[in-house]
This record gives C-alpha cells, structure tokens and sequence, in this order.
C-alpha cells in the first residue's frame, strides 16, 4: 500500500524530488545552522534560490538557529511550494537519548507551522535517514505515526500529507509501516 485516508486526510509514500512538488509546502530535513548543507537541505537551497536563505538568516539573526524537534517558516523562493518548513531532526544515536519523541515532534511542529500559514498540502522527507543516521524502518514507523496522530487531533485541517523517498526500496519500508500505522479512523 503506498497511501492511506487518515480522518479525511490522504498520506502518500511515492520515489521523487521534493523540490519540484506543487504542493504548499515542502519540508526542509535542516540543520540548526540553518544555513543549507548537504542532501536535502542543500537540493532544497539550491532549487529555491538565495530568497530561502536570506529569510533563514532573518530567523537565526533573531532566534539563534532551530533546535533539534522545533520547526521554522520561509518562503518558497523558486520552488513550487509557497513556503518550506525547516525542521531539525535527530541525530541517531541508537534510539537511547529520546530520538523517537524528537523525530515525531519534527513531524508534528512542521505540520503545525505549515497549517498555521494554511498549508493543506505538505510534502516531507524522510527526516534524518541520511547524514544523522536514524534507520529507515524506525524513522518510518515514528514518522508515520506522529502523522497519523496529528490528522486525528485536527481532522480536516490538512488534506494531504506526501513523503518523497530517494530510492524505491524506501518506499517499500515505508509503505509496509503505512498499512499498520494508519488505520482508517475507526477501525
């Protein structure tokens, strides 16, 4: 299964760029520099031109950068999307210092900075899988259902939720935890 409704909300799982998602808003997997680095956060700096970067200087400017679970706002620069949430994940650590709760905070402070600015299409990575470490089928397990609790919380608020996936094989971890993890509401 690569999708599924969640209290009137669709997740989808799909292999693609997360740069070139016409949704409104795109997650950025950031450090807490901010200030664009590798993988992700360097594709999304790129794509998005130096208005993303201008506006992440902006907030360290004003509040020192983003801690680990805490979620920021910029503009879209060029991409599709109207803005990018720049959330800090955890690095792995081999799951005993709480890195769980900090990668579902991720997901649940980005969602509720791009509702916050009407968002209700968002596009995610898969949050600290690379550089930091955290292993694919744990960071899909967390993730999805840090998500599938949000849309529960706030039916309706959001209307789709898209996790953009480097490789296929990922895709595959992925959809094998969307079946148990999101449920139909009621089920």
């Amino acid at each position: 299964m690569r999708s599924a409704e969640v209290a009137g909300s669709r997740v989808e799982i799909l292999v693609g760029d997360i740069t070139v998602q016409d949704v409104d808003a795109i997650v950025n997997a950031a450090n807490s520099s901010l200030l664009g680095g590798g993988g992700v956060d360097g594709a999304i700096h790129r794509a998005g031109g130096p208005k993303i970067l201008e506006e992440c200087r902006a907030i360290v400017a004003r509040q020192g950068g983003c801690k680990a679970g805490e979620a920021v706002a910029t503009t879209g620069g060029r991409l599709r999307a109207r803005f990018v949430v720049h959330t800090v994940g955890p690095v792995w650590q081999g799951g005993l210092h709480r890195e769980g709760a900090v990668l579902a905070r991720c997901w649940t402070r980005s969602l509720d900075v791009a509702q916050a600015r009407g968002c209700r299409t968002v596009a995610f990575p898969a949050i600290s899988t690379g550089a930091y470490g955290y292993p694919m089928d744990a960071a899909a397990r967390e993730s999805l259902r840090a998500a599938g609790t949000w849309l529960r919380e706030r039916p309706g608020e959001v209307d789709l939720i898209r996790v953009l996936l480097m490789k296929e094989r990922d895709a595959e971890v992925w959809s094998q935890q969307i079946g148990h993890l999101l449920p139909p509401q009621g089920a």
